[in-house]
Parts: structure tokens; sequence; C-alpha cells
């Protein structure tokens, strides 16, 4: 499985950073929620490797501090990064349960009540 070395790096890329980056920007950008249910789908044993990998490699561009379009451009910073996690999300479609988006609900709902935790 030649993935598995990239899958190794993206998901300790995303294991540490991920929480931060979907607090920071929590209500800037529209797909908070698949982003967080994409996360719980990949980080459940579950899931497929091959999906696995695409998830966290799709999260690991997410939570990059440089990519193709810096995320600080107001109305363009994040598109590159929601393309991205389209085309894996569309990929994974099947694998993401009711269960990882309840647990991304539950959390966005913590989150923005305690912003600062």
């Amino acid at each position: 499985m030649s993935y598995l070395p990239q899958l190794v790096r993206d998901e300790a890329r995303v294991r540490s950073s991920f929480w931060h980056k979907a607090r920071k920007t929590l209500g800037r950008v529209p797909f908070s929620e698949d982003a967080v249910a994409a996360f719980y789908c990949a980080s459940d044993p579950a899931t497929p490797l091959a999906v696995r990998a695409t998830l966290f490699g799709a999260l690991a561009y997410f939570v990059l501090p440089i990519d193709a379009i810096p995320d600080f451009i107001p109305g363009l910073g994040f598109s590159d990064d929601a393309a991205l996690l389209i085309g894996a999300l569309t990929a994974a479609q099947m694998h993401i349960t009711q269960a990882h988006r309840n647990r991304a609900r539950d959390w966005l709902l913590k989150a923005q009540a305690a912003p600062g935790a």
C-alpha cells in the first residue's frame, strides 16, 4: 500500500493541528461541520484505510499554514480548502455515518458555547 507512509504523515499533522484550526476558523468557514465529521470518520477504525487516507489528506491540507490560496484572503482564502474537502467528502460519503455527523454537531455546539476553551 503505497499511500500508507503519506497517511501516517497526514494523520500526525491533522491530529496535532486540527482542533486548533477548527476553533480558529469557527464561524468563518461554511464547511466546519463537514470538516469535523470528516475528522471523526477518518479517526474511526471501522473506516477503510483508503478512505481514511483520502480524508486525512484533505484535512492535512486544511490545517497547513501555507497553501495555494492563503487563508487570510477575504472571500477566497478557504476556497481551495473547501474544494479539496468537498472532493474527499464526496469520495467518502458512504463512510461518513450519522454518528460522525452527530459528534461533529455536538463538538460545534460546545465550541460555539465556549470559544476560548
